[in-house]
């Protein structure tokens, strides 16, 4: 499966994974993130339950804080 993953076309097995899987397996630990699936925002409880299919648009953006 196909899909565009921060604006770079990323390749995966099988035709959908969970964000949990997807997080995973490009090992993003980061805590403080937000994840979207065609500009549609997930909520972290989601991340087992939210698909991603073929051709999908999914960015993720680590959420930085500072003074």
């Amino acid at each position: 499966m196909k899909i565009i993953l921060n604006n770079r076309e990323e390749e995966f097995t099988g035709e959908s994974l969970s964000v949990m899987e997807m997080l995973e397996m490009k090992k993003f630990t980061f805590r403080m993130r937000i994840i979207k699936i065609n500009g549609e925002l997930i909520p972290k409880e989601m991340y087992d339950s939210a698909m991603i299919h073929e051709g999908d648009d999914v960015q993720m953006l680590y959420l930085m804080s500072g003074g």
